[in-house]
């Protein structure tokens, strides 16, 4: 035997390490076991593509929480995202419009999707900004009380979160 594991063999001894541990965390804090096993899913997926090395892990169950966590952020935001989706369409149709036709819907949640990816790397109080103003649709002053900031600061936000956005954006663009 190598002294040295491949990749795809190291990805397994952790898999098979620590996955019935991760799922049982994962079943515990979201109560469902078949959404416990998609996040575990993920969670693998995601560390083959990054770029540490499993064995290179001092602690591993630390290392697949932190990643998780990160997914479980991720599927909250999205869901958060569609929720909000939902709400608009149904308050249009409820006010006489016309619902959107299922294409519509899709493009629509497809880019609300890409503008959430694209708003992961912010930090955290430009990205509440940009939700709050952009989704929520409340004005410069509720934020700025709501995060305990001045307007001034708020507006410093939502540019960064623009700037933030057109950036990512740009380089899912170029790849």
């Amino acid at each position: 035997m190598a002294a040295e594991l491949v990749p795809q063999q190291q990805i397994q001894a952790l898999y098979l390490g620590h996955h019935r541990w991760l799922h049982g965390w994962l079943r515990a804090r979201l109560g469902c076991s078949h959404s416990a096993a998609d996040i575990a899913h993920d969670t693998f997926v995601r560390i083959m593509g990054a770029r540490v090395a499993p064995t290179a892990l001092r602690e591993p169950r630390a290392y697949l929480r932190t990643t998780a966590k990160r997914l479980l952020i991720d599927r909250a935001r999205r869901q958060s995202v569609e929720q909000a989706w939902l709400a608009e369409a149904t308050r249009i149709a409820l006010a006489g419009g016309s619902h959107p036709s299922p294409e519509e819907t899709l493009l629509a949640l497809e880019a609300l999707m890409r503008i959430s990816a694209a708003l992961e790397g912010a930090p955290e109080r430009v990205r509440e900004a940009f939700l709050l103003h952009y989704l929520e649709e409340q004005t410069h002053a509720a934020i700025a009380a709501r995060l305990g900031v001045s307007d001034r600061m708020v507006r410093k936000y939502l540019v960064q979160s623009l700037l933030h956005c057109s950036q990512a954006l740009g380089r899912e663009l170029a790849t």
